[in-house]
């Protein structure tokens, strides 16, 4: 019985993991059907909240953050400009640099899109206090970053 603990601690960190997983497809399930609704393929999708959030950002700098070639991004950006979703101008610092910035009133669409689950989440966070919101965020915190190493080291 002295390997009971071990068992029990392997037991919650296999069903942590699986929670992560799990919330991995359904966010996933999620953007592409929002993405079908406003028009946006995944990486589409991907790189614009990447700009919302980040950018205004340069092309290069964004193909770097979601890990795809240049060239690639080229197509991306020009897909999004297109469509609405955003603007290229020249950096305030580097007049001859590009720099990709989102459009406010078509991220607007996006957060009406998210409305159901904003609503959904916002009534889970009610249920905690702020101690665990912090210990929660230091964890996503933590998640993302063996993430983005993970894939840093991949290439």
């Amino acid at each position: 019985m002295a390997d009971q603990p071990g068992r029990e601690r392997r037991r919650k960190v296999a069903a942590a993991t699986n929670a992560l997983r799990d919330l991995r497809v359904e966010l996933a399930v999620l953007n592409h059907r929002v993405g079908n609704q406003v028009e946006l393929k995944d990486l589409d999708f991907d790189c614009l909240d990447v700009i919302a959030r980040d950018g205004p950002i340069s092309p290069s700098a964004l193909a770097d953050r979601v890990g795809v070639h240049l060239a690639t991004m080229t197509g991306i950006l020009n897909r999004l400009e297109e469509n609405g979703w955003i603007t290229r101008d020249r950096s305030a610092s580097d007049r001859r640099a590009v720099v990709v910035a989102s459009v406010p009133a078509r991220q607007r669409q996006l957060f009406e899109a998210f409305g159901p689950m904003n609503t959904r989440m916002g009534r889970i966070w009610d249920g905690y206090a702020d101690d665990e919101l912090d210990l929660i965020a230091g964890f996503l915190a933590r998640t993302v970053a063996a993430g983005r190493a993970s894939a840093d080291e991949i290439g």
